[in-house]
Order: C-alpha cells, then sequence, then structure tokens
C-alpha cells in the first residue's frame, strides 16, 4: 500500500490531528508543504493558506490522496510519526532488534526481518499506543524499503489488527 492509498483509508479524525500537530509542532515545515502541495496542484499557496486550519486539514487530505501526491505524502507521514510519534517508533525498533537512532530514524535498513520479534514488537505497541497509530506506523515502515519485508507483509495481511477497512 502506498502512502496515498493509507491516506484514502485513514479516518478524518486522525488525518485532522496529523495536520494540526504538523501545524503546531512544525510551522514553518507546515507553511511549505502546503506552498509545495498548493504549487504541484497548480494553485498559489496563499489561496490554501487563507482557509481556517480546518479547511486546510480537510485540503490537504483530500490532495494526499491523489496518486501523484504519494512522496509529499509519504514524507509528512514520516514526519509526523518522528516527532509525534517516536516513543512509539523506538519502542517497536527495540523490540524488533533493529538498529535506530534512539529517536525511531534508522541508518541502515535490515535486509530481513525476524517474523517471531516482529509479532513480539507488534503486540507490544498495540498494547500501549492507538491501534489507528500502530497501523499506519507499520504500513509507513513496510514503504522504507522497495517492495518491503516478506515477514512483515504476511503480518499486515493477516493480521485484521492492522488493516484498513
Amino acid at each position: 500500500m502506498q502512502a496515498h492509498e493509507i491516506f484514502q483509508h485513514l479516518a478524518p479524525e486522525l488525518s485532522r490531528d496529523i495536520f494540526s500537530s504538523l501545524r503546531a509542532e512544525e510551522k514553518a515545515g507546515f507553511r511549505d508543504l502546503v506552498g509545495s502541495l498548493a504549487q504541484q496542484r497548480k494553485l498559489r499557496p496563499a489561496f490554501v493558506l487563507k482557509k481556517t486550519p480546518q479547511e486546510q486539514y480537510d485540503w490537504l487530505a483530500k490532495t494526499c490522496r491523489l496518486k501523484p501526491m504519494d512522496g509529499f505524502a509519504e514524507q509528512l507521514l514520516q514526519l509526523w510519526l518522528l516527532k509525534a510519534r517516536g516513543a512509539m517508533l523506538t519502542s517497536f525498533l527495540d523490540t524488533a532488534g533493529i538498529s535506530h537512532d534512539g529517536k525511531g530514524g534508522i541508518d541502515d535498513l535490515p535486509e530481513t526481518l525476524d517474523g517471531e520479534k516482529l509479532n513480539g514488537a507488534i503486540d507490544k505497541i498495540l498494547e500501549e499506543y492507538p491501534a489507528d497509530h500502530v497501523k499506519l506506523y507499520l504500513h509507513v515502515f513496510q514503504l522504507q524499503k522497495p517492495g518491503g519485508w516478506d515477514a512483515l507483509k504476511a503480518i499486515l495481511e493477516s493480521d485484521e489488527r492492522l488493516q484498513f477497512s
């Protein structure tokens, strides 16, 4: 599943939370994102920035659902996960035995993932964090390696807790 498809399945509340969080925590980045997406859609950034925050979030969600915006959508999700859900990322990575920078960033992606460790890591973060955040993270994590990882793909396809409806 690509990033724009993830946005197609996200609950509207979660999309708004993502944009609201980015707007509050990353003001300059948020303005840059809106500007870039507006230009890609052949709009003036001021047109979007003059909208109310709620209207901006709705416009962003609609835009991120489009296939040509997939790269922007993936970057946006990565930024939100690293900034707003870093503890969840590090918990997952530690339990799965994946080396990281202590903040959820990974320099060298592993070639393979251990299915048993993955299941344990997924169960752990599902106990500690909202299921929709965990599901979102795991699908975005799968995008980080071309073709993803077979073990994670099997879990995402078989575990109903991690599937988008």
